[in-house]
Parts: structure tokens; sequence; C-alpha cells
């Protein structure tokens, strides 16, 4: 039996010939990369624990988060980083250079059959080149530098055969969007994905970056594309390594395979809250907007700033309306000068910042206040990711369309004159109290009060917000979980030290921010048991030898919020102390109780 795209390259970095899904393997990591909000972190993990970096030449930091520069403790973090990059020799891609993942491809760190890591939980847009790329934790990534490895459970894949003629108003971003309707945001979960058919193989390598960018967002493990000429060419143009492009072999065993006719997509838009939460432009009701924001590594490419120069050119942004278009990289933003779109951006009123996430990350623009509506070409508009408004997300042709509007609209339904709207102030969010921070151990049985959140898709936003990012002290993260978290935000102070929490589906989907996972060590909650979670907040729950375990149901032992229950987290048994009920869930497996029993990734064995 042959082997999918991810197998052959998992496999290729690794000592097998061949991996299956569910194996664990060890495998060498091309590009290691860690950004600002995570890159001070990465090098205190390596200075706490003694650690030095295996290959300066395929380590690297990106400041992308805050390019600005400023924010106190971001810029306090950078700086950090770039005198660790001094002493070590390591690349810093500077508040200059624009998305870290972009840069990787840009750069030559990746390229078709290529492995990388990074702090971005978006590092598998790299699956737009036919590279491996996955998003990680700060103690996941201070491994790969130092021992050039990590550890990875192959994954079970799934091929997508996109069929069918896409209508012309139909863009990238609305591909997505239009996957992300039929797929929501679990029914792949923990799956590599596989895209194939002739709709892929004309498909551009900026647009295969804004499908591959949302891969996260449906809760996959990474969206790959096999490579065409054109990616071939531009990876071969730029590569720091010969490489052979790889493709699935004809036999490969595909743990789902479909067809998926593109000729019924439309134009989309995602409405707050949900990036999965999608709907036709057509069947919105009018929707006024107060900003508007064009970039991230989604859509912050060359074809996305032409679409919006060609939408924009000789009109104006609607009056009350703000749009900011930001391109990835700082070369795209010298391309746009090149070719006139800069005056266009700002004859028609936007405002054009520096190469960067911009909205996505705290620390530059795109963020929107209380009240505010956004439409937004980014690929998450969880609460609280882009700010304390409510953000739509849709592709740079919707978004440019609908700046020149006042409200969601397509390019063909720009009118001639913007409408008036009436706007209403919003209420202030009222301050949240500061909690105490204690200690808990690691026992093989725990026991502890519940809290059953009955909800999916609790993202890190959620659970921490990216507001606290710069944080690195555990004692200062507990009292800000779940304040994002609606009919939870008091959460911190009603804790108590050995509280367990029972959620829903895809939990901790979103971010790769260790602090969703600090957050509850710091409270002294014990563990969270889900139906499943995001990939990369279980590995970074293992890797901080905090208990995360995953069931099927508890309706055999009648659970309700605040019971007290017990589990064994070798054999998964648990017993509900108010009735004496018991029931099993997935225990530990055998990499998970290593970990945990030496005190996480980077702990030794006493």
């Amino acid at each position: 039996m042959g082997m999918t795209l991810t197998e052959k390259i998992i496999a290729a970095h690794s000592k097998y010939d061949t991996v299956k899904p569910g194996d664990i393997v060890d495998i060498t990591i091309d590009a290691r990369a860690a950004r600002d909000f995570g890159g001070a972190n990465v090098v205190k993990n390596l200075n706490d624990f003694g650690l030095t970096v295996d290959d300066p030449e395929k380590t690297l930091f990106t400041f992308d988060c805050n390019p600005t520069g400023s924010d106190q403790k971001y810029a306090v973090n950078q700086h950090a980083c770039r005198q660790y990059a001094r002493s070590n020799g390591i690349k810093v891609y500077d508040i200059n250079a624009g998305i870290g993942t972009h840069l990787l491809m840009e750069e030559g760190y990746v390229w078709p059959g290529a492995t990388a890591v990074s702090t971005d939980s978006h590092a598998n847009i790299l699956g737009a080149v036919g590279a491996f790329g996955q998003g990680m934790g700060d103690m996941d990534i201070a491994a790969a530098w130092n021992s050039g490895r990590v550890w990875f459970k192959v994954p079970a894949s799934v091929k997508l055969n996109l069929t069918g003629t896409m209508a012309p108003e139909v863009t990238a971003k609305d591909v997505i969007l239009n996957l992300l309707r039929i797929y929501g945001a679990n029914t792949l979960l923990g799956y590599s994905i596989e895209l194939c058919g002739e709709a892929v193989d004309r498909m551009t390598l900026d647009e295969r970056i804004t499908i591959a960018s949302m891969a996260t967002e449906m809760g996959a493990i990474i969206i790959l594309f096999p490579p065409n000429e054109e990616v071939i060419e531009y990876c071969r143009a730029r590569a720091r390594s010969a490489f052979e492009p790889v493709y699935a072999d004809r036999d490969a065993e595909y743990a789902i395979t479909a067809d998926v006719d593109t000729g019924t997509f439309i134009p989309m838009v995602s409405r707050p809250g949900e990036p999965h939460d999608t709907v036709g432009v057509s069947d919105l009701p009018v929707t006024r907007i107060d900003s508007a924001f064009i970039g991230s590594c989604t859509n912050g490419r060359i074809e996305d700033m032409r679409t919006t120069a060609d939408i924009l050119r000789g009109r104006r942004v609607a009056p009350g309306v703000v749009l900011k278009i930001v391109p990835s990289t700082d070369a795209i933003w010298k391309q746009c000068l090149e070719e006139g779109l800069i005056d266009v951006f700002k004859q028609a009123g936007a405002l054009v910042s520096n190469a960067g996430c911009a909205g996505c990350a705290a620390g530059q623009v795109g963020q929107n206040g209380k009240g505010e509506i956004t439409v937004s070409t980014g690929n998450r508009n969880f609460p609280g990711k882009q700010g304390q408004g409510s953000v739509y997300l849709a592709s740079p042709a919707v978004v440019a369309s609908s700046a020149l509007a006042g409200y969601i609209t397509t390019p063909g339904n720009i009118p001639e004159t913007p409408p008036e709207f009436s706007f209403t102030a919003a209420r202030p969010v009222a301050p949240q109290h500061v909690t105490t921070v204690k200690k808990t151990d690691r026992p093989v049985v725990i026991k502890g009060r519940v809290w059953v959140i009955r909800r999916d898709n609790i993202d890190t936003d959620m659970i921490f917000h990216n507001r606290y990012l710069a944080i690195t002290d555990i004692r200062e993260m507990g009292q800000y979980t779940f304040d994002n978290l609606e009919g939870y935000k008091d959460f911190a102070q009603k804790a108590q030290p050995g509280d367990i929490i029972v959620a829903g589906k895809n939990f901790g989907s979103g971010s790769s921010r260790q602090q969703a996972v600090d957050c509850f060590v710091s409270l002294g909650i014990q563990a969270v048991v889900a139906m499943s979670f995001g990939a990369i907040y279980e590995r970074n729950a293992i890797n901080a030898a905090f208990p995360v375990l995953t069931y099927s149901s508890f309706e055999e032992i009648d659970l309700k919020d605040q019971d007290v229950i017990t589990i064994n987290l070798v054999t998964g048994e648990v017993t509900n102390d108010r009735n004496g009920l018991g029931t099993k869930i997935n225990p530990f497996y055998d990499a998970q109780y290593e970990v945990y029993m030496r005190g996480g990734l980077l702990g030794k064995i006493e």
C-alpha cells in the first residue's frame, strides 16, 4: 500500500521507510521559527534547561505580531530575542520584514516536501507549496531548536477532489469559506487534507496560500497542495537546498475521499464569532460596517493587493468607514509601490501599514472597538480576536467593495452613493478581578469538582485572549482564564485548585499559544476532559504535563455541573462520587504518560 503526501513527507524525515496514521515518530525539521510573542518563551526554555541550538542556519526569529514595536512588553520580548540571536548566530526577520510563514517560502527555508515548525498556529499555510508546516508551542519549538527534531503523531489523510468550473466572481477565499460551510470546524478535525483536481491544478501560489491558511479553522492538521509547475519554479528560484517535488502514491490509502463540485460555490462571508458560520453574501441582510481590513497571512499577497486596487481605483471609501490595508511581506509592499497600488490605496482614503500580521495580532492596525463592525480578509473572527467588536470574514473583493459601499456587498453591487446609517455608542466593559495562583502536583489518580461546559469549538482566544500574549510569567496567567468566554468570565474568581473541566468537541481550537494551557496550571485546575481537542492545544497540554483526556459520553454516570469525580489517568476509569456510577474514557497514551511523568517535554526523570 502506498503513502499519502503527508505520510511520504513524514517518512522521509524519520528513520522509517513507511509510516501510517497513528504512528508516533521523531521527524527532522528543515526550518524552525519563533515569532515575537512566543520567541521570548522559547529563549527562556532554552536558557532554563541549559540547551543549545542545533543548526543556526535552519533557525530564525520572525517579528510579525507587533512589527511597529508599539507595545512595551512586545518590545522587551523582541529585544530579548535579538540578544539571543546575536549570541547564537540566528537570523532575525525583524519588524520590517513581514509575516514569518510567508517569509519561510519567500526566503527559501521551505520547498515541496520540506518540514517546518513555528510558534504560529498557521504554519500549516506551508501546505500551499507542498511542505509540511506545523504550529507548535514554546516547548516544542525549544526542543526543535535544540535537537532539530520533534515527535509527531501521523495524521490520517483526507483527499478532496475539487471538480466543476467556478463562477468568475468566486475567489480562493470563497473556496475555503465554502469548504467551511460543508465541513465545519470539527468534521475533519485532526486530519491532513490533500486538495486535488483540475480546479486545484490551475490555482496560483497566492490562491493556494489563501486556502491553506485556513486549515486550522477547519480543525485540520494541514491542507496540502500537490505542487504544480508555478510552485516548483517559485521554490527552485529560492530554496536553500536542492529538492525533488513529493506527491502521493497512486495507491495511497485515504480515510475519506470526496468530490466537491466548485460549480456550486458562491461568494461567502463568515458571520461574527465562528469562521465556519458562513453564508452567501447575497443572503446576508444589509449589514453596515465601521471598518474594513485587507491583509493577514490569508489575503496579503500581491494578487490580493491588485484585486483591491482594481476595485478602489478612482473611488473613495464611504464616509465613516476606515479601510486598513497591510501587505504580508516587505517585498510585496515594495511591489505595490512599484506598481502604483499604494497610490491607489491612498487616493481612495485607505490607511496602509508596514508588512505584518496586522489585524490578527493585537499589536498592529486592524483591531476594532466595542460595538464596531468590521469586514476582514483575516482567517479568524473569534470573539475578541480582532478587537472587541464584530468581525465578518470575506475575500479582498468583497471587503474592498464593502468599504466603498458602507455595507457588506460584492463588486457588482457597489452603489453610486453610499447610504447614510445611524450609529449607537457601546457600553464599557466591567474590569476583571485578580485571582491568587496556587500549585498542584501530578498524581496518576485525580479527584475534583467538575465544571461541565456544554460547548464545542472553545477556542484559545476564549480561553486566554491575545491581548495577554506578552505575559510570560505563569503566575500572572490564571486571572485571565476564560475572561473572553461568555458565561464564564468570572471563572477565575470561582475556580478552586483541583477543579476539572469537561467540555465538548474541538476544545482549544485556534492559536498555538501555550498560555491557553498554562492559565489552567496557574489556577490549579487538574485536567481538561473533552470530546476532542485542537491539535496544537493537545500537544501544548501534553508537553506541559497538563492532563487532557477525551471521552465519548458521560451519560452512564449522569454527570452534572459541580459533581465530584475521580479519574484514573492510566486506565481511563471515571467514578461520579454523587451516585457511585462509573464509566471509562480514553486514558493517557504511552508518549503522553512518559512526558507527564517527567514533568513536561523538556523535563528530566529524577
